[in-house]
C-alpha cells in the first residue's frame, strides 16, 4: 500500500472554505519567508530552498484546485461565491510569488548540476515561468502585471459565471417533438399551458438538434444557445482581451497569441495560424464533399435552399447516414444504457492500464448524485493506492454546462496521491428511465476520462509541477483523443454495450455501419475547428481597442466554416474556452494529429493488446511532465511523430474517395 494520504475533503462552510484558502497563504509567506533567509548567498541549497518552495507549491496548490472545483460545481451559491473569493485570493498570491525578485534569486541560485535530470529540468522550467510572470522587470511594471493578473482572474471568472448560470429555454407545441427518441418525450411532459420546455442543457440541446423534425424548434432553440451569455459577456470579454494584451507588450510580445504560445509546443503565434492553414487546406475537399452532400439531402425538404446553416448541419448529417448509409443512430442508442456504459468504460479501461476501481461509501462528495472510486493497481484492495476520482456526471441548476476534467490534488511520490474529478452533463437516470447516451456522449465520457488517466498514473512523481497533466498544453488533449477509439471498437463495446430490453451485445456489423457513417462529415467537422481555433488566436491578436467581435467573428466564419453566419447571434459569449485556452484552442487540432499517429501502433497490435497498452502508459502517461511531450511520444513511436495518420484518416477514409 502506498503511505502517502488522500488530501481531498470537504469544507464545512463558505467561512471554513476561506479560512483555508488564507491558512495556506500564511503558511506560504512563512515558508517564502524562510527562503528569503536562506536563499542568500552562499546558503541556495536543496534543503533550504527547494523543498520549502515545492511545500508551498503543493499547499496552496491543494487549496485553489478545491476552491476551482467547487466555484463550479457546488449546489450552495454561498460556497461557489466563497470559492471564486478564495481563487482570486490565492491567484493574487501566486502572481505575488511569481513577481517576487528575491524569490528569483534564490531560486536561480541554486547548483543544480548534480541534481537528477527530473529536478534540473523542473528548476529551468520554473526560472523560465518566472520571468515570464516578468520578475526580471522593474518595480512598477511588477506593480502593474500583479493588478493585471488579478483582474484577469475576476474578468474569467465572470465570464465563466455567466455561460453557467445563464440556461435558456424554448417552449413548444408538443407535436414539435415529433422526431425525437420515445424515452426524450416521456421525460418532457406538457405543463398546464399545453407546452413543453426544452432547455439549453446537453442532455435536450444535443438530441433536439439531431432528431426534432421541425426546423423552425432546431433554429430557435439553437439561437437561444448561441446567445448564451449575451449581452453581458461583450464588455466582460473585450476587458479581458485588453487586459491580457496589455500583459503581453509589457513582457515584450507582439499580443497574447505570441505569449501564450511562447511556452507550447507550437512556440509562436505565427506558427499556430500557420498550422491552422495547413488543417484547413488539408479538410478541403473533403469537407465541400461533405457540405455538398448536405445540401443536396436538404433540398429534399427545400429545394430552394442556397446553403446549410449551422443549427442544421447534425440534424442533416443524421438523415443522410439513415438514408445514404444505412445507419440510423437512434437504433444504437437502447445499446448506450448510462449505468452499463459508465461500468463498461471502467472495465476497460481497468483491463487496458493495469488497474482496479474501488467504490468509497463515505467518499467527499459536494453532491449525493456524485460516485467515488479509489483507483487501485491490480490487486483491488491489495494492489497499490494510486489515487481517488470522483465522477459528477448529471446536470443541475448552476454547474458546469460542459464536460472536462478537474484536478483537486496533484499527485507527489510519498506526500500525497492524485485525485481528480470528471464533470460531465450525460442523461440522469433518475429524471429518464432508463437513462439512454447517443454515442457521440459515450465518445465525451471516453475521452474525458482519459483526461482522468492521465492525472492519476502520471501522479507518481517527486515535483508537484511535473504531475499528471502538466505536459505542454497543446499535448494534454491527445492521450484523451486516442482514448476515444476504444469507443468505436466492436470488440470493446461488446463487452458492455447491451440492449436496454434484450440483454444482447450490440451487433459487430451494426458498430462498423456506425463507423462508416460517422466518417461522414467529418471534413466539415475539422473546418468547423479551424474555424474555432483561428477565432481564438485571431481575437487574441488584433488590438481589442477596436476590435468589433461580431464582425471578426463573421470575418473567421467565412474564411473557415462552410456554415454562414447566423445573424442575431454571438457564439463567442458562450464560448467558455476564450476564457480557459485564450488563444490556444488549435491544440485540439495540433493533439489530434500526434493521437492519430500514437493510435497507428494500437491499431497495428489490437486495441487489447495489452503488451502495447503497458507500454504506452509507462510511456506517455506515467511520467506526467518530467519530459517534453515530443520526447514521451518519440519513446513510444520509437521515432518522431508525424503528420501522416491524420493526413490519411481524413483523406483516405471510407468516405473521403
Amino acid at each position: 500500500m502506498n503511505s502517502a494520504p488522500l488530501r481531498f475533503h470537504l469544507p464545512a462552510s463558505p467561512a471554513a472554505l476561506l479560512d483555508d484558502a488564507r491558512a495556506a497563504i500564511a503558511e506560504g509567506r512563512g515558508l517564502l519567508e524562510q527562503i528569503l533567509i536562506a536563499g542568500k548567498p552562499p546558503g541556495a541549497t536543496r534543503t533550504s530552498v527547494l523543498f520549502p518552495y515545492h511545500r508551498l507549491l503543493l499547499r496552496t496548490g491543494n487549496a485553489g484546485a478545491r476552491a476551482g472545483l467547487l466555484s463550479e460545481v457546488h449546489p450552495d451559491p454561498a460556497i461557489r461565491e466563497a470559492a471564486e473569493t478564495a481563487t482570486q485570493e490565492l491567484s493574487a498570491f501566486g502572481t505575488e510569488l511569481s513577481l517576487n525578485r528575491p524569490l528569483y534569486d534564490a531560486l536561480a541560485a541554486l547548483d543544480v548540476r548534480t541534481e537528477d535530470a527530473v529536478t534540473k529540468r523542473w528548476v529551468e522550467h520554473t526560472l523560465r515561468d518566472f520571468r515570464r510572470s516578468g520578475v526580471d522587470q522593474d518595480e512598477p511594471t511588477r506593480v502593474r502585471l500583479k493588478e493585471l493578473a488579478q483582474q484577469a482572474v475576476k474578468l474569467g471568472q465572470t465570464f465563466d459565471r455567466n455561460i453557467r448560470e445563464d440556461v435558456r429555454s424554448v417552449k413548444l407545441d408538443p407535436k414539435q417533438l415529433a422526431g425525437l427518441p420515445q424515452d426524450f418525450i416521456a421525460s418532457h411532459p406538457v405543463d398546464a399551458e399545453g407546452k413543453v420546455t426544452v432547455t439549453t442543457d446537453y442532455p435536450d440541446l444535443l438530441p433536439f438538434r439531431k432528431y426534432a423534425e421541425d426546423s423552425a424548434a432546431r433554429k430557435a432553440l439553437s439561437f437561444e444557445n448561441s446567445n448564451r451569455g449575451y449581452p453581458v459577456n461583450e464588455p466582460v470579454f473585450t476587458a479581458l482581451l485588453k487586459v491580457r494584451k496589455e500583459q503581453a507588450t509589457t513582457l515584450g510580445f507582439a499580443h497574447w497569441a505570441d505569449y501564450a504560445s511562447e511556452d507550447k509546443m507550437i512556440k509562436r503565434g505565427e506558427n499556430i495560424a500557420d498550422f491552422i492553414e495547413k488543417i484547413s487546406k488539408l479538410a478541403e475537399r473533403r469537407a465541400k464533399k461533405d457540405y455538398a452532400t448536405l445540401l443536396e439531402r436538404k433540398r429534399q425538404d427545400f429545394p430552394d435552399a442556397k446553403d446549410v446553416e449551422g443549427f442544421e448541419a447534425v440534424y442533416y448529417e443524421e438523415k443522410v447516414m439513415k438514408e445514404a448509409l444505412a445507419f440510423d443512430s437512434q437504433v444504437v442508442r437502447p445499446y448506450f444504457e448510462f449505468e452499463r456504459v459508465k461500468k463498461g468504460l471502467l472495465d476497460v479501461t481497468g483491463k487496458l492500464f493495469g488497474i482496479q476501481y474501488k467504490r468509497v461509501a463515505d467518499g467527499a462528495r459536494w453532491h449525493p448524485d456524485v460516485d467515488v472510486y479509489d483507483v487501485y493497481e491490480q490487486g483491488g484492495g491489495t494492489g497499490r493506492l494510486l489515487g481517488r476520482i470522483y465522477l459528477d456526471l448529471h446536470p443541475r441548476a448552476d454547474k458546469y454546462k460542459h464536460a472536462a476534467q478537474f484536478p483537486l490534488v496533484s499527485g507527489v511520490r510519498g506526500t500525497q496521491l492524485p485525485e481528480g474529478a470528471l464533470i460531465c452533463n450525460f442523461s440522469d437516470p433518475k429524471v429518464s428511465s432508463p437513462a439512454l447516451l447517443d454515442h457521440g456522449s459515450v465518445v465525451t465520457f471516453f475521452h474525458e476520462f482519459g483526461h482522468l488517466m492521465h492525472h492519476v498514473l502520471g501522479g507518481d512523481v517527486s515535483w508537484v509541477s511535473q504531475s499528471g497533466v502538466a505536459t505542454e498544453w497543446d499535448f494534454v488533449e491527445a492521450p484523451s483523443q486516442m482514448l476515444e477509439e476504444w469507443a468505436w471498437d466492436p470488440e470493446t463495446l461488446q463487452s458492455f454495450a447491451t440492449h436496454v430490453d434484450s440483454g444482447e451485445p450490440i451487433p459487430a456489423g451494426l458498430v462498423e455501419r456506425m463507423r462508416a457513417a460517422s466518417d461522414f462529415g467529418e471534413g466539415v467537422r475539422v473546418r468547423t475547428q479551424t474555424f474555432y481555433a483561428e477565432l481564438s488566436r485571431r481575437y487574441h491578436s488584433e488590438d481589442p481597442e477596436t476590435l468589433d467581435l461580431t464582425r471578426e467573428l463573421k470575418a473567421v466564419q467565412a474564411r473557415y466554416s462552410l456554415y454562414p453566419f447566423a445573424e442575431g447571434t454571438h457564439f463567442y459569449a458562450s464560448f467558455g474556452h476564450l476564457n480557459g485556452y485564450s488563444a490556444l484552442y488549435y491544440t485540439y487540432l495540433w493533439s489530434l494529429v500526434i493521437a492519430k499517429d500514437l493510435l497507428s501502433v494500437f491499431k497495428e497490435k489490437g486495441l487489447m493488446d495489452l503488451e502495447t497498452a503497458g507500454r504506452y502508459r509507462d510511456a506517455v502517461l506515467v511520467p506526467g511532465g518530467t519530459k517534453d511531450a515530443a520526447e514521451l511520444v518519440e519513446s513510444f513511436l520509437g521515432r518522431p511523430y508525424a503528420f501522416e495518420a491524420f493526413s490519411t484518416w481524413l483523406n483516405d477514409g471510407p468516405q473521403a474517395a
